[in-house]
């Protein structure tokens, strides 16, 4: 076995116990279970037991533990019996986190996985490309990759691109002939394909030899591993706050500790309380939660047709500022339909004629019926019509008003036929009237028709044909962006010996004007574009003329400033020409794939943020240059997918501006859940920090700290990602994807608002303290309710929560209400008194908690009241 390029294709196909016609279903899972999955091996995945167990590995959590143990050896068990629960609770709701953030890469990455066809019992399908198996035959054409290593049975024009592998950038020419040296370089298997190369150019049929890891990218790499370890910028920039953070919370808790030491306090309770300080206090479950919004984020955009494939983006959709897209079947239908037709009565909207034109003008049966019978559009079993796209529009454009082809065929039998050729532009077809006459029709450009035509059918019968009027029709039409053909008919009384002559002395019947419309949603999505402060950019391989109208019917073209330029002037321009104008084109004219490229790099030396789509092979290097590369997910190539950041699973321009909008909702939850956890935290820094400062005894115990942060930190925070868009989202510029996440005053309300806490509490105390009420369970109670009526004032930047609505998320309404009752439950159960070594407040006290709890909602409110005032 192996040595398979020097082997006939007969001996590899009996060797491997297959035939040309590939395997059974029941051979490939017998096969399957032998050889495993065509896949690299990737890391061993953490079972969900380790995952859980993981949790207690994080340093702070870990003395902690040791702090219980100390705790408990002292003779303090309830302390010790408390802290574990809450260790155990935390460590419950991270290992929730984490599984559901694995669950939900793991599903992203099923659904891009590429996909081969494969000739199975007998039949071409497509099945995962991961399910290969040694002696499957595979269908490889243009746009392909590899997906296994593979003895071609069949090349035709076959060229592989197998940088990938040999370094070789030239595509190379495939062949199927034996080879007779076993040691031929890699590169020189000229009768082979390679794992992870790219068809570039024709088509093959290849069996099998090898898959995962004994595949030769198996044996010399395994940099075809997922890169979904790799972390987004903002999750590297919070790990790097993190660790800053981190230190500058540790030289505190020392302050605090010895604080606490001079004033006389018991050195077990201050060390317990350093530590807890220390705990809530470092937000080291910031970088997992961003993966956790990332990533669920990304599957909410898998309902919306927007599959991410590269979890960075759904975070750097918010910066996007340019979007270039192409136009055939993204910001159109991809479907050719008619819009307009002329005959010698006039213009007639295809939309806006009725039963009774056709009784009245016999001119437009004339037509209709030529459409239909000089057509050679087939309906399938589903009753959709196949064929060319011009064809098929002139077909379903006859059927809208009644007539059918199927039915004028039976009638109007067809005897002969010039197949249509791009050197006479025309093509003809001969029927058979009922009555046993002649009737040919020619359809083609107008030009060709309009110079072979002697007369212009009218209401009135023939009349002579004014060439010069026909010819200036049909340019009016063209400027519209049509496309148009010209149809025309001559009675014969038999087929004549040179069939061409049938072409010449025709009756003009009329024009027919065609185009692929815009869809409606992208004409919304350009004008949500623009008021996002996001450029559309219009890509296509028409002509300029097409492209204009199709711009300006969806508004990506609006005034004379904005220009269109063609691939010609492109490539005339060097790039530095084209970078000083590149900021002012909208459009992009018969443009090949290639040229993407440099539109994307002149942009970007703008410092522009840009958003590309493609379909082709050739598109691939300008989706991997582009900050987000978009594929086509109905039309899109194998390659164009595997270089994309993102695939349109419905090729929809919308769906780009809908993902676009989810990224920035994301990301403003994101900011929402960082501010939140911050200034939650800097709260319990300030109080516990300053009240040896000002003669106060240390304001809260241990478990007070674990609790609020347990309480704080769980349902609340998390719910904050479930917060619905703000109203404005798409009304303010692209954020720049340096911006600090601390931007727009987020440290600085961290800061003063944790201050407010720190100082309203530390009132309470001292008050508490001086009247003989229950002062540690009244600091307790108004530290962990002000961080909810906090939770709920930062739901928006700007806008009040009264005109957000408080049941606009249910979510975060339920854990609020669940964190208040959680509360009540350790001031009020006498079990849990205990416990947490809390009193039962009287009616009075719990109503001041509830009233100083409810001031920073209220001067939260108030700050951003004053931004409103100040940007309004």
């Amino acid at each position: 076995m192996g040595q398979w390029h020097t082997k006939d294709p007969e001996v590899v196909t009996r060797e491997l116990g297959t035939t040309p016609e590939g395997l059974t279903s029941d051979e490939a899972k017998v096969k399957l279970e032998e050889y495993g999955y065509n896949e690299l091996i990737e890391r061993k995945k953490r079972s969900p037991v380790s995952m859980f167990f993981h949790q207690f590995t994080d340093f702070m959590i870990l003395v902690l533990i040791g702090a219980a143990i100390v705790s408990g050896v002292i003779g303090e068990a309830s302390d010790t019996l408390a802290i574990v629960v809450i260790v155990i609770l935390n460590a419950v709701i991270g290992f929730v986190q984490e599984y559901r953030a694995e669950r939900a890469m793991a599903a992203l990455k099923e659904m891009a996985a590429p996909m081969a066809v494969v000739i199975r019992d007998g039949k071409p399908r497509a099945v995962p490309a991961r399910e290969l198996v040694p002696g499957d035959v595979v269908l490889l054409e243009a746009g392909n990759v590899v997906p296994a290593d593979m003895r071609l049975l069949e090349a035709v024009q076959l060229r592989v691109e197998e940088a990938a592998l040999t370094g070789e950038s030239v595509p190379v020419e495939k062949h199927t002939k034996a080879l007779t040296d076993p040691h031929t370089p890699l590169g020189d298997r000229r009768n082979m394909v390679f794992k992870g190369t790219v068809v570039t150019y024709g088509r093959g049929k290849a069996i099998v030899v090898a898959t995962g890891m004994n595949t030769e990218l198996g044996r010399i790499a395994s940099m075809l591993q997922e890169e979904e370890e790799v972390k987004t910028p903002l999750q590297r920039r919070l790990q790097s706050f993190g660790k800053k953070l981190a230190l500058v919370v540790l030289a505190i808790c020392a302050i605090v500790f010895v604080a606490g030491l001079i004033r006389g306090e018991e050195p077990l309770r201050m060390f317990l309380t350093a530590v807890s300080l220390a705990v809530a206090a470092i937000p080291e479950a910031l970088p997992a939660v961003v993966t956790i919004s990332l990533a669920l984020g990304a599957r909410k955009m898998v309902r919306q047709n927007a599959l991410i494939r590269k979890l960075p983006a759904v975070e750097t959709l918010g910066s996007v500022t340019y979007i270039c897209s192409d136009k055939t079947g993204t910001l159109t239908l991809n479907r050719m339909t008619v819009e307009a037709i002329w005959t010698g009565s006039g213009f007639h909207s295809i939309r806006d004629l009725r039963h009774s034109d056709f009784e009245s003008s016999g001119l437009l049966s004339v037509l209709m019926m030529s459409l239909a019978l000089c057509n050679d559009a087939r309906v399938d079993a589903t009753g959709r019509y196949l064929g060319d796209p011009t064809e098929v529009a002139l077909t379903e454009a006859a059927e809208t008003v009644g007539f059918r082809k199927e039915q004028l065929e039976a009638l109007y039998q067809r005897v002969a036929e010039i197949p249509f050729d791009s050197d006479r532009k025309c093509m003809t077809t001969i029927h058979k009237r009922p009555e046993g006459t002649l009737l040919s029709i020619t359809k083609g450009a107008v030009e060709i028709l309009v110079e072979r035509a002697r007369s212009l059918l009218t209401t009135h019968g023939e009349s002579p044909l004014n060439k010069d009027s026909v010819l200036e029709v049909a340019e009016t039409m063209a400027s519209e962006g049509l496309r148009v053909i010209a149809i025309g008919v001559k009675e014969l009384e038999e087929i004549p010996e040179e069939i061409e002559t049938v072409e010449e002395g025709l009756t003009l019947v009329g024009l027919v004007g065609m185009m692929d419309p815009p869809r409606e949603e992208a004409k919304e999505a350009v004008v949500e574009c623009k008021s996002a402060g996001i450029i559309p950019v219009m890509i296509t391989g028409d002509h300029p003329l097409t492209a204009r109208v199709i711009a300006r019917k969806l508004g990506i073209l609006e005034d004379d400033r904005e220009t269109i330029i063609t691939g010609k002037q492109l490539d005339a321009l060097s790039m530095e020409e084209f970078e000083e104008m590149v900021e002012q084109v909208r459009v992009y004219a018969r443009v090949a794939p290639e040229q993407k490229l440099k539109i994307v790099k002149a942009l970007q030396d703008r410092g522009q943020y840009v958003a590309m789509t493609g379909d082709g092979v050739n598109d691939a290097p300008a989706l991997k240059r582009a900050d987000i590369g978009i594929a086509m997910g109905i039309t899109g190539t194998d390659v164009a997918k595997e270089a994309a950041h993102m695939i349109l699973l419905d090729d929809n321009f919308a769906t780009i501006v809908k993902a676009i909008k989810e990224g920035r909702r994301i990301y403003d939850n994101i900011r929402k859940f960082i501010k939140y956890l911050l200034t939650t935290n800097s709260g319990e820094i300030w109080t516990l920090f300053l009240a040896p400062f000002i003669g106060l005894p240390i304001p809260l115990l241990p478990i007070h700290i674990l609790w609020i942060n347990l309480i704080t930190d769980g349902l609340p925070a998390l719910a904050l990602s479930m917060e619905p868009e703000e109203g404005d989202v798409m009304k303010r510029p692209p954020r720049h994807p340096k911006e600090s996440i601390f931007a727009h005053g987020l440290g600085v309300h961290a800061i003063w608002v944790g201050l407010f806490m720190a100082g309203m509490v530390l009132s309470i105390q001292a008050w508490a303290i001086r009247t003989g009420a229950h002062w540690q369970t009244m600091v307790f109670t108004v530290l962990c309710l002000s961080q909810l009526g906090h939770v709920m004032a930062i739901r928006s930047e700007k806008e009040s929560l009264f005109r957000t609505g408080i049941f606009s998320n249910p979510y975060l309404l339920g854990a609020v209400v669940l964190s208040i009752l959680a509360q009540l439950a350790t001031i009020y159960i006498e079990a849990l008194n205990r416990v947490f070594k809390t009193e039962p407040l009287t009616l009075a006290e719990l109503i001041i908690c509830l009233v100083l709890s409810c001031t920073v909602f209220v001067v939260v409110e108030i700050e951003k009241w004053i931004r409103r005032r100040r940007s309004g």
